[in-house]
């Protein structure tokens, strides 16, 4: 009699810090669908006590029963947790992050606490000193487009902001290629208004954000030195940015056109090329010969880029659009987290937008 043998594997044991959020609701949703991870703990101070099905209906059928519960120290050495994601305000994560780095034990930040590699740039940028800088050197940026190798061996993975990885896969491989020059360039970028978190605040009420069209962060949004520190990496010299964000009368989404000068002559053609050398074998970046729409990315984790030159006004035009909670946020956390565990980089992870 031949005997059928079965593998059976261990689901990694997960937690979501802070997940009561937009991130951590889209996080949930995402993991429901994970064949590796299990979620054992979402904690989230204001709905302690609160159902996740309650807070989120649309979570019911994936998590019927779990409570969010007040975080404390020790939580995650109480639940036995292999990875933990941290969907916390700008500032609170590092004061919990040294903790949580134990055994062998990965920690993803979807913050910005260890995001820039320059502790000196939180003071300026954050209104802050960081209190743990000598992690900043420890913690490997979660975009694998730019970073898969280090991923590999990550166990502190900083999450890139929404803004930023729609701008750095925009623009990285055409300033890699040395094709742009490195200063006058101009970011002008629209989200949608999940991007400003779950909590009600008069600038995303309804009757604000409904028909309008706003810019905000005027020269100084926090993202500014993020997408400079990306795009310096990739150039190999300086990069100066001038961003700015705009707030769109949607829930998710985000455009980003991108303006600068070439240094040699361009040609729309020769400049998707270098797109298409970059990036076709993406799993989740897709060159594309007509504007970049936020629709067409919906609820996925893909990215849709493209480029022009303009003969005329001498100007490169670079787009991207993304979904500011799935690739933008949480899908991009867990893309870094699947490297960072071995597992196959695109699990758990859509491709397909929603449509209409």
């Amino acid at each position: 009699m031949q005997l059928a043998v079965y593998s059976l594997r261990m689901a990694t044991r997960v937690g979501i810090v802070g997940a009561s959020g937009f991130t951590g609701a889209e996080l949930l949703r995402l993991l429901a669908g994970h064949p590796d991870l299990e979620v054992v703990l979402a904690t989230g101070d204001s709905q302690a006590g609160t159902t996740v099905a309650s807070l989120y209906p649309s979570l019911a059928g994936a998590y019927p029963s779990l409570e969010f519960a007040p975080y404390v120290d020790g939580l995650a050495d109480e639940h036995g947790l292999d990875l933990v994601f941290c969907g916390l305000p700008h500032g609170t994560s590092q004061e919990i992050v040294p903790g949580l780095l134990n055994g062998t034990r990965v920690v993803v930040d979807l913050g910005a606490d260890f995001r820039l590699k320059d502790a000196d740039l939180y003071s300026g940028w954050y209104g802050h000193e960081h209190t743990v800088p000598g992690l900043l050197a420890e913690a490997v940026y979660g975009l694998p487009e730019l970073f898969r190798e280090e991923l590999a061996t990550a166990k502190l993975i900083a999450t890139p902001g929404c803004y930023v990885t729609t701008a750095t896969l925009a623009l990285a491989p055409l300033l890699a290629a040395g094709l742009l020059e490195t200063t006058g360039i101009v970011v002008d970028a629209a989200s949608g208004v999940s991007g400003a978190g779950r909590a009600a605040k008069p600038t995303n009420a309804f009757n604000a954000v409904d028909e309008n069209f706003v810019a905000y962060g005027m020269l100084n949004h926090r993202h500014t030195p993020e997408i400079e520190q990306n795009l310096t990496h990739v150039a190999g010299r300086d990069v100066q940015v001038l961003f700015t964000p705009h707030l769109a009368p949607m829930n998710r989404g985000i455009l980003a056109t991108c303006y600068a000068r070439p240094t040699q002559a361009a040609t729309t053609e020769s400049l998707r090329q270098v797109l298409h050398a970059a990036y076709d074998a993406e799993p989740f970046v897709f060159v594309r010969h007509e504007p970049p729409s936020t629709k067409a990315t919906l609820g996925s984790q893909s990215v849709h880029v493209t480029a022009y030159a303009d003969p005329r006004t001498g100007w490169v035009v670079a787009m991207a659009a993304l979904d500011n909670l799935t690739k933008g946020a949480s899908g991009g956390a867990l893309q870094s987290a699947n490297i960072a565990l071995g597992l196959g980089e695109t699990t758990g992870l859509p491709i397909a937008g929603l449509y209409p």
